[in-house]
């Protein structure tokens, strides 16, 4: 057998791969532990990863349409690579909200704005699979409960790991914060690049698409949506 040709084993561990991907946004580098009362087995299905080799079929499928040898030396195991690729880079259809919140909202006598910014995400455009990648901010106005800090950006990784538009993604935190929290408003910002804009078509690297959610005090209520828009502004101190 060449030496980087896959075997068996490492074909099945497909499905523990995804699991683990999955796990890293529920739980977080912590590691912190989900619901006692949730076993593995117990866990909601989702869609299983496809160890048959569809992904890789359609990628060696891919290699020739483009004039490339899938059997030469360095594309041998592309199509494994591709389809383990795949699976990590959309696995936010498989994360359960219930096991990556964990029972993190609590009850707090707060009611100054909360906001959390510059959070770092890498997404897949659904319309060419193509990157785009930037920062989210986000901001909440909480009604006596407020969610556990490292959840933010956990959010913002369910949602970017998925096929995307941006307009979508914001709207899809700002959404999730207002039914799981309640707060009296609740704003998204995201500054991103697009390489399908940079890379193909036009091709104009550098420029950045910006996209907002308010809801609630944050749409309503100047004064609230001002403050938030000021956080964004105001650099963050260095240590």
């Amino acid at each position: 057998m060449p030496p980087d040709q896959p075997d068996a084993t490492d074909r099945h561990d497909l499905e523990k791969d995804m699991r683990q991907f999955v796990d890293e946004i529920e739980a977080g580098e912590d590691g912190e532990p989900a619901a006692a009362t949730e076993s593995a087995a117990a866990r909601p299905a989702g869609p299983r990863a496809n160890v048959d080799g569809g992904i890789e079929q359609a990628v060696r499928q891919i290699l020739l349409e483009i004039g490339e040898d899938p059997e030469r030396e360095g594309l041998l195991r592309t199509p494994e690579r591709m389809h383990k690729m795949w699976l990590e880079l959309t696995c936010g259809y498989r994360v359960d909200p219930d096991r990556l919140i964990n029972g993190a909202v609590f009850d707090v006598g707060y009611s100054e704005m909360v906001v959390i910014k510059g959070i770092p995400f890498y997404s897949l455009c659904e319309h060419h699979m193509l990157p785009f990648f930037g920062i989210a901010s986000v901001g909440y106005l909480p009604r006596g409960r407020v969610i556990g800090l490292s959840k933010i950006p956990r959010i913002v990784e369910m949602y970017a790991r998925r096929l995307q538009v941006q307009e979508r993604m914001t709207q899809q935190i700002a959404d999730f914060l207002q039914q799981r929290l309640n707060p009296y408003g609740v704003g998204v910002v995201i500054e991103a690049e697009h390489l399908c804009l940079a890379m193909r078509g036009v091709q104009k690297g550098g420029a950045t698409m910006v996209t907002s959610s308010v809801l609630g005090t944050f749409r309503t209520t100047k004064e609230t949506r001002d403050e938030f828009m000021a956080h964004l502004e105001r650099a963050v101190p260095r240590v």
